[in-house]
């Protein structure tokens, strides 16, 4: 038996791409998902997907009151899982737009913090928090020095998170490039373009999908001995 089975996760941004992943393999171990994103349109789509019993609710992580009153509405709850962000901020310092920069740090930085500032009272005992990074943290770009900084800071948070919130387990992931929404504003030349070379340059010879990252979350929630732990799920990109 799952030791997900019967488990409520919470999980904002688990409409679309690496969350609604989670939200799908959660629910297939038997859990009860509830998803949360911005958009209705996004929350009623991935409802059609997910089985029978799944809950959906329109959110807004940059508004503090509605991130208070989503969790009185939930109740308690075992695991929280936050995958939610608009489309990569990819542009170079010089040319960069100082107040979408702040937007996208307020999506994915800021509402993870406030979402487990006022979701971690209600996880039950042996629950856990599994937060998301990414590489460029760790291997950055020209051109992305918002999105380091972000998964710098996302790792940085969860370590301390650890600490603070113990015995709660606060972990985060770190995909690779991975084929989700998050790169539509890339023209699809350029996208298709970005996959290949990625494709060719990796081990695995692939680039991810977002099924196979959202095995990483499920792994946490399960593993009772992990906790300020960055699982890193790139096909072997930190290697090359």
């Amino acid at each position: 038996m799952s030791l997900l089975r019967e488990q409520r996760i919470v999980v904002i941004g688990g409409t679309s791409g690496i969350g609604l992943a989670v939200a799908e393999a959660a629910a297939a171990e038997g859990a009860q998902v509830v998803v949360a994103s911005r958009r209705r349109q996004s929350v009623d789509a991935a409802l059609e997907r997910l089985p029978r019993g799944a809950e959906g609710h329109v959110l807004d992580v940059t508004d503090e009151e509605s991130v208070r009153a989503f969790f009185e509405c939930v109740g308690a709850f075992d695991h929280l899982v936050y995958t939610a962000g608009e489309s990569l901020l990819l542009e170079s310092i010089a040319e960069s737009d100082l107040a979408r920069a702040r937007r996208f740090l307020d999506t994915r930085f800021w509402g993870a913090y406030t979402a487990v500032r006022q979701g971690a009272p209600a996880i039950r005992k042996g629950g856990s928090v599994v937060l998301t990074t990414g590489t460029a943290g760790r291997r950055p770009m020209p051109g992305t020095t918002v999105a380091a900084s972000l998964c710098g800071a996302m790792e940085s948070l969860t370590r301390a998170l650890a600490l603070e919130l113990a015995p709660l387990r606060v972990n985060v992931v770190s995909p690779g490039v991975v084929r989700t929404e998050l790169w539509r504003e890339l023209p699809e030349e350029d996208r298709n373009g970005l996959f290949e070379s990625s494709a060719a340059s990796l081990p695995v010879g692939r680039v991810g999908e977002p099924a196979d990252v959202a095995e990483a979350y499920l792994y946490l929630m399960r593993g009772g001995y992990s906790t300020g732990s960055v699982v890193v799920v790139d096909g072997g990109g930190m290697l090359v």
